[in-house]
């Protein structure tokens, strides 16, 4: 199993896992503003990752010299989601509770942050998917 694809499914495990604490917290009413925080961590931290990690590893080879096509792309794939994941994680709250320029831009660069994640995703998966 390459590292990419490694480093994708246990970071979406620890995704699981603290989606998983949060939502006792919110099924207790302990925690205020940290819904959207729940669902993205379970959304894009967890199945995201999941889908992206076995993706990376199980598609059709690209080429010989390069089965997975570009293992830059994959890395800075990796890094922008989960920078947007940590982003939202921390503005979500910050906006929900006092609202403020600062945590509203934070949340623009974190979708932007996912959305060219999920772009470069698709970049270099799309000639993967293809007949035998």
């Amino acid at each position: 199993m390459p590292l990419l694809t490694r480093v994708f499914i246990k970071t979406g495990m620890i995704c699981l896992a603290l989606a998983l604490m949060l939502g006792i917290l919110l099924a207790f009413g302990i925690t205020n503003g940290f819904f959207p925080v729940y669902i993205h961590l379970l959304v894009f931290g967890w199945i995201t990752q999941l889908i992206f990690g076995v993706i990376f590893w199980m598609f059709p080879k690209y080429s010989v010299e390069k089965p997975r096509r570009n293992e830059t792309l994959g890395w800075w794939t990796y890094a922008l989601l989960n920078s947007g994941l940590l982003m939202r994680a921390i503005a979500e709250p910050l906006q929900a509770t006092h609202a403020n320029t600062f945590s509203a831009w934070i949340l623009v660069f974190s979708a932007v942050f996912q959305f060219l994640a999920g772009l470069l995703f698709v970049i270099n998966s799309w000639e993967r998917v293809k007949e035998k």
